[in-house]
């Protein structure tokens, strides 16, 4: 097993949210594939600023759920990287809550569809269900389980992960010891970065989980003029032109 350097058995994951996506763009609104929407111009800088935080950062190791809009996210952040690894996929993090819906004829009815998917903190809450009845107790066992595949890989000390929302908050709730309860307090802002290190046995099994940082934003460290939860900024109403 490969650590830190200063450390005995500590590893670093960088468990970033994907970039900015239009779930309103007409494409869309036309065929309800809101899985395969990729990341817009606002969601490309966000990813390429991520990538200029992170250059200076040794990353030997990459995965991401394999959706369009993480794949493109880590591939932006990667490209500032010297040597990068290679981009892996781990389908344990996908979202599936946000799923697929019926087409639609306009951004509204889009819009009050969307928004049955969700609750108001933005994540499945203890025992309620969401796509394929998935409980959000198992829709974290199986995001953890994925990190936990990742701490057991070998040859590595620095990880990137490139997930959703949804499954960034139930990794954070899970980091903090809190179960499924704590989703609601981890706002995660499109192409945001938490700092997650982890204290390992030799078999890669967890001994302490440490959260150092949460939602940073670097193309907006100081989140000036943020004033809206990602959900409520799209919701709303002039989030996205309106559709002719």
């Amino acid at each position: 097993m490969t650590y830190l350097p200063g450390t005995k058995s500590r590893r670093r994951v960088y468990l970033m949210r994907h970039g900015h996506v239009d779930y309103l763009a007409r494409h869309v609104v036309a065929t309800g594939g809101i899985n395969i929407v990729p990341l817009t111009n606002r969601g490309r800088l966000q990813a390429e600023a991520a990538g200029v935080a992170l250059s200076h950062v040794k990353i030997d190791k990459a995965v991401c759920s394999g959706y369009p809009r993480t794949h493109q996210t880590a591939s932006h952040v990667l490209a500032a990287q010297k040597n990068p690894p290679v981009l892996e996929i781990d389908e344990g993090l996908v979202e599936r809550a946000a799923g697929t819906i019926p087409p639609v004829k306009s951004r509204e009815e889009l819009i009050e569809a969307m928004r049955g998917r969700y609750t108001e903190a933005g994540v499945p809450q203890p025992g309620e269900r969401g796509e394929g009845g998935e409980a959000a107790e198992v829709a974290q066992e199986r995001a953890v389980a994925a990190i936990r595949r990742l701490l057991r890989a070998p040859e590595w000390h620095t990880a990137l992960v490139v997930a959703h929302e949804g499954i960034n908050r139930l990794i954070l709730s899970w980091a903090c010891g809190a179960g499924v309860n704590a989703t609601g307090a981890f706002e995660q802002d499109t192409g945001c970065i938490n700092m997650l290190d982890f204290d390992l046995r030799e078999d890669g099994e967890v001994l302490r989980t440490m959260i150092k940082a949460v939602n940073l934003t670097p193309y907006n460290w100081l989140k000036h003029g943020m004033n809206l939860t990602s959900l409520e900024a799209l919701f709303e109403r002039n989030a996205t032109e309106e559709l002719k």
